[in-house]
């Protein structure tokens, strides 16, 4: 498990390196969305390994709310943008 626990942190590198190389605002946070899903699986086996529920229940609470509140800025600029031009 911990094997599998060091090939999700280093995941967490591929989309790093793609938000430096994006122009738009927009393809950044859709970066960083998939950051912060990885790190809360993360997190999750993490907690699963230390046996703590609260460190779990953060991870849950990032993956349900973090992403969707992400995602829902992304479309928010992106109509934005569209209004302006």
């Amino acid at each position: 498990m911990s094997y599998f626990l060091a090939l999700m942190l280093i995941s967490l590198l591929f989309p790093l390196v793609q938000s430096w190389r994006c122009r738009t605002i927009r393809e950044r946070m859709l970066c960083y969305t998939s950051i912060s899903t990885r790190a809360a699986v993360c997190l999750l086996f993490f907690a699963r390994r230390l046996d703590d529920a609260m460190i779990g229940l953060v991870a849950v609470i990032v993956l349900c709310l973090g992403n969707s509140g992400l995602m829902f800025l992304v479309n928010l600029t992106q109509g934005l943008e569209e209004e302006c031009e």
